[in-house]
């Protein structure tokens, strides 16, 4: 691992585990208001998206930064730095509003487009999970890795709603074999997957935003994740209005079984 990635890595951990109070603070009692599209954003999201940008724009002024809350919608930005940073603020907003604790603030580092490092905090289980490709990945102080092997009768396997009603048919056998979470953040189903709480996650409805940490993290520990209908990576524009991103994750057979079953 390189000197500049390291630097990078230390600073992203820094800035996750700072923002950590901010999130526990303004959970269920932050304002929130409605997006252009409709969704929700709380006065978290933004000052969250804001601290950390402005800090890594200070620290690392070559770097370009990408946020959920701070792009402009039909405006892409080409991604031409060697190193950029890809944040979701928090990700499971409509959980944070409401008080569900499946909430978590994602931070990645993307080298070269690719995504090489990913800094989350889960703010249910009050846990900094950290990690990349040739890194490991960490669930707090300890090591952990994905589970390995054939999936069982007591798998399970995260999976996002709602469901574009064209998919549904394809995603209905999945639903039927395998045990299914929700949990309504879509980082935390990739980033259990990594860490070894589920076996294995199949989702039709994110954006880079969501899982771009998430990914670097699940690598980590040794999950496959097989995108299906193209490749998000490596990044070459943040687009807000970029297509939804189709993948399953897990190991080597789940990845089998579930592409098996939705292809």
């Amino acid at each position: 691992m390189t000197r500049e990635l390291k630097v990078r890595i230390r600073a992203a951990q820094r800035l996750v585990r700072a923002q950590a109070a901010r999130l526990h603070r303004g959970f269920r009692r932050s304002p929130v208001r409605r997006k252009h599209d409709g969704t929700r954003v709380t006065a978290a999201d933004l000052a969250i998206s804001a601290q950390v940008t402005r800090a890594l724009r200070a620290r690392f002024p070559a770097d370009q930064v990408f946020s959920e809350e701070a792009g402009t919608p039909g405006r892409p930005v080409a991604a031409t730095a060697r190193f950029a940073w890809v944040l979701d603020p928090i990700d499971g907003t409509n959980n944070y509003a409401v008080g569900i604790p499946f909430c978590a603030i994602s931070l990645a580092l993307l080298e070269d487009g690719r995504p090489a490092y990913g800094v989350v905090y889960d703010l249910a289980r009050r846990a900094l999970v950290h990690g990349g490709p040739g890194a490991g990945a960490h669930d707090g102080l300890r090591p952990a890795r994905a589970k390995r092997g054939t999936p069982g009768a007591e798998a399970l396997i995260g999976m996002h709603s709602p469901v574009d009603r064209h998919l549904l048919p394809k995603l209905a056998p999945v639903i039927r074999q395998f045990k299914i979470r929700g949990l309504g953040s879509s980082t935390l189903h990739l980033v259990y997957t990594g860490i070894g709480l589920l076996d294995g996650v199949v989702d039709t409805n994110v954006r880079i935003w969501d899982i771009a940490a998430a990914d670097a993290i699940a690598r980590g520990g040794g999950a496959e994740i097989h995108y299906l209908r193209h490749n998000p990576f490596p990044l070459r524009h943040f687009d807000l209005a970029a297509p939804r991103i189709h993948y399953v994750a897990g190991s080597r057979a789940v990845c089998r079984s579930l592409r098996s079953i939705v292809e």
